[in-house]
């Protein structure tokens, strides 16, 4: 269930659509001067300098799919929702500047609950220096419901396709693999043994960062800057979300 931190519970009925998304957004800074018209209007502009190419990429979590509110906190789901879209950039080679975020939300999630979705949401924005310039709010039957969208800008020659592998290739990895596949595994080990016995209380010592690298993974935006610094081109990218082989197929099929 969506944890309520405070004993205060605002019904989202009492502020209605647009006083909801003033309430959430409202302190969210600008980084970017391409990002002339954010929020508040009905449609975002951006205005780019010359050369640059825009890169755009969406990404729907929904409940019961991709998350499970007994395990994950709101705090931890709004910077995960935004986290991983920014890593589909990185993918790219480029560098992630905007994003558009959207809710579908079912009458049990109180206001409350939904600012502590939008502080991690803002803390990856303040992390990454990312711009909120817009989204959407609906209601649901069926919990709880977010896409984002990320706008992201090279300039066309430093894009890397996965598309542009060759044989005898080098294959490097940013970090480790499976770390948040047990994380995963640990913490619906944890869900169940708590079903079984309500007394049973969590324990996760030891397993701390393989949990966090589940609730609250980071995107390697880092090695963006380290490849620009260094002057590394990669023939090809692609981001990791289901397994080493199954990305290494997908690179090897689009390099045909």
């Amino acid at each position: 269930m969506p944890e309520n931190t405070d004993s205060k519970r605002t019904e989202i009925s009492s502020m209605g659509e647009f006083g909801l998304i003033h309430h959430l957004t409202k302190d969210f800074p600008i980084h970017h001067e391409a990002s002339k018209t954010a929020i508040g209007d009905d449609a975002a502009v951006l205005e780019y300098p010359g050369g640059h190419q825009t890169l755009i990429s969406t990404d729907l979590l929904l409940e019961g799919v991709h998350f499970d509110l007994a395990w994950m906190p709101l705090l931890h789901l709004g910077y995960k929702a935004v986290a991983v879209n920014l890593s589909d950039i990185a993918a790219m080679n480029a560098i992630p500047k905007q994003i558009l975020v959207s809710i579908g939300i079912s009458n049990r999630f109180s206001v409350e609950a939904l600012e502590e979705l939008f502080k991690g949401i803002r803390a990856a924005c303040e992390k990454y220096k990312i711009d909120l310039i817009g989204g959407d709010t609906s209601s649901s039957a069926a919990g709880l419901s977010i896409s984002v969208t990320v706008i992201g800008t090279s300039r066309p020659e430093q894009i890397v396709h996965r598309g542009g592998a060759h044989v005898n290739d080098l294959i490097c990895v940013t970090g480790d693999l499976g770390a948040a596949y047990a994380g995963l595994l640990i913490l619906q080990r944890e869900k169940k043994t708590f079903e079984a016995n309500p007394n049973f209380q969590p324990d996760l010592t030891n397993y701390e960062r393989v949990v966090g690298r589940q609730l609250k993974p980071e995107p390697r935006l880092d090695m963006i800057e380290f490849f620009a610094k260094k002057n590394i081109q990669p023939t090809s990218m692609i981001d990791i979300s289901d397994g080493l082989a199954s990305e290494l197929f997908h690179i090897a099929k689009s390099s045909e």
